[in-house]
C-alpha cells in the first residue's frame, strides 16, 4: 500500500513537471508582505507596538506595551519562495500533504481539528497550533522542545506519522524541479547560502521566512489599545476588564500584546474521552512539568476551535469555564501534578464567561493573511483543503505539535 502511494506520488510529480514546462513561469514577489517595509533588500517589521516600552520585567503591564524580540530581515523573494514551499505537497513523502494541510489560512493557520491528521490518514494526539505571530515566539511545539522555526519544521517534515519525508528524498525531489532550482537561485543569490544544488539550510530558511511574515496585530482590540475607544463595544470592554482583573487573572498567562507569556504551565487539562494522559513537557524538560504545555496565544483564537492541546473543549466558553471549576478538578486519578499557581477558583458567573468570550473574539485579525498560490512550482495541485479522516495512534505516541 505504501509503495503504491509512493509510486502514485512520483507519477503525479512527473506529470506535473511536464505540464509546468508548458505553462507560465512563476515569478517571486519583489515586494515585502503587508506590515513590513523593504530596507536594503530586507523586509523589516513595522508596528505601532514598536513605539511602546518593552514588557520585560513589567508584569502584566498596560495596553500600550512593547513586543518581545522577533525575527524579520528576510528578503521578499525568500518570503515568497517559502510561501510556495508551504503550500506544496511535494514536501511530503507521497505528495498528499503540505505544511498548509495542518496550518490552513482560513482556519487561523490551524486545521479545525482537535487532533491533527497525519500520513495515511492517521489521527494524531495533539492539535496543530496556529502559526500567526510565530516570529515572536521563543519556543515551539506544545511541549516547548524546539527553539527555532528551522528546528521545529523538521519535526512534522520527517516524522513517520506526519509528512513522513526524509532529508534525502526532500532534496532529491526539489533538485529534480528546474522551476524550484531557478527560484532558489533567485531567493539565495551568491553569498547567501549559495550552492549549485538546493540545500536543506535554504529550504528551512525559506519556510522560516514565510512563517515569520504571518503577523496579526491589527485586531479591534489593537485599535482600542492604540487609543480608539470606540473600537470595542461595552460588552467587549467589560470582558477585557474581567480578563485583566485579579479575580480571573487571564492576563497573567495570556499577556498582551501577544496574549501569551510563552511559558509552560501545568493546568490539569483533561484529555478527550478514551485518550491516555499526555505528559507534555514533563517528558522533555522537567518532571515537575508533567502534564504541562505551552500557554498558547489567544490571537485569532475564535478561528481555531476546538481548544487545548488535544481539542478537549469545543467552544471558547467551555475552555474559559474550565478555569473556574476548581483547581486540579480534572486531574486523572493517580496523577500528582504540580498545578500552576495561577490556577485557582475565580468562580466566574455565566455572564462573566460570556463577556470573556466577547472580548476574546476581538483578537481576530486576518488583514495580512497571505494569498494562497494558484500554481505551485512542482506543478502539483494544492491539497490543504482536502479533509482526511483519521484513525488512532498507539498509546503513548504523539505527533510533532
Amino acid at each position: 500500500m505504501r509503495l503504491a502511494r509512493s509510486l502514485a506520488g512520483l507519477a503525479l510529480l512527473l506529470a506535473a513537471s511536464a505540464s509546468l514546462g508548458a505553462g507560465p513561469r512563476i515569478q517571486l514577489n519583489p515586494d515585502c508582505p503587508p506590515g513590513f517595509e523593504l530596507d536594503a533588500g530586507h523586509c523589516e517589521l513595522r508596528s505601532l507596538y514598536q513605539m511602546y516600552p518593552s514588557l520585560q520585567d513589567a508584569g502584566v503591564g498596560g495596553l500600550k506595551t512593547g513586543l518581545p524580540r522577533y525575527r524579520d530581515g528576510f528578503s521578499p523573494q525568500q518570503i515568497d519562495l517559502g510561501r510556495y514551499l508551504f503550500f506544496d505537497p511535494l514536501l511530503s513523502v507521497d505528495g498528499t500533504q503540505s505544511c498548509a494541510s495542518c496550518h490552513q489560512p482560513d482556519k487561523g493557520f490551524a486545521d479545525g481539528l482537535g487532533r491533527s491528521v497525519g500520513h495515511n490518514g492517521e489521527r494524531l494526539t495533539r492539535s496543530a497550533p496556529s502559526l500567526w505571530n510565530v516570529a515572536f515566539l521563543q519556543s515551539f511545539f506544545w511541549d516547548a522542545r524546539a527553539f527555532t522555526l528551522e528546528e521545529q519544521m523538521q519535526g512534522p517534515l520527517y516524522h513517520p506519522k506526519e509528512m513522513a519525508n526524509n532529508p534525502v528524498k526532500l532534496l532529491a525531489d526539489l533538485n529534480a524541479s528546474s522551476e524550484y532550482r531557478r527560484l532558489f537561485a533567485e531567493a539565495f543569490p551568491a553569498g547567501e547560502l549559495a550552492a549549485d544544488d538546493i540545500t536543506l539550510a535554504q529550504i528551512y530558511a525559506a519556510l522560516a521566512a514565510f512563517e515569520s511574515s504571518l503577523v496579526s496585530l491589527n485586531s479591534r482590540y489593537d485599535q482600542y489599545a492604540h487609543g480608539y475607544a470606540d473600537a470595542l463595544t461595552d460588552n467587549e470592554k467589560a470582558g477585557l476588564n474581567i480578563f485583566r482583573s485579579f479575580v480571573a487573572r487571564c492576563a497573567e498567562c495570556h499577556t498582551p500584546p501577544l496574549f501569551t507569556n510563552q511559558q509552560v504551565a501545568v493546568l490539569g487539562t483533561p484529555e478527550p474521552e478514551g485518550m491516555p494522559f499526555d505528559p507534555g513537557a514533563g517528558v522533555i524538560n522537567d518532571p515537575t512539568q508533567r502534564g504541562g504545555f505551552k500557554v498558547p496565544s489567544l490571537r485569532n483564537i475564535a478561528l481555531t476551535a476546538p481548544y487545548m492541546h488535544s481539542g478537549r473543549f469545543a467552544t471558547l466558553k467551555e475552555a474559559a469555564e474550565f478555569y473556574t471549576l476548581g483547581r486540579g478538578h480534572a486531574v486523572p486519578e493517580g496523577e500528582d501534578l504540580k498545578i500552576h499557581w495561577h490556577i485557582w477558583e475565580p468562580k466566574l458567573t455565566d455572564e462573566e464567561l460570556d463577556r470573556l468570550v466577547d472580548f476574546m473574539k476581538t483578537l481576530t485579525d486576518e488583514s495580512f493573511k497571505p494569498r494562497e498560490p494558484e500554481l505551485l512550482p512542482s506543478g502539483l495541485a494544492p491539497v490543504h483543503r482536502n479533509q482526511a479522516r483519521g484513525g488512532e495512534l498507539a498509546s503513548g505516541d504523539h505527533n510533532n505539535e
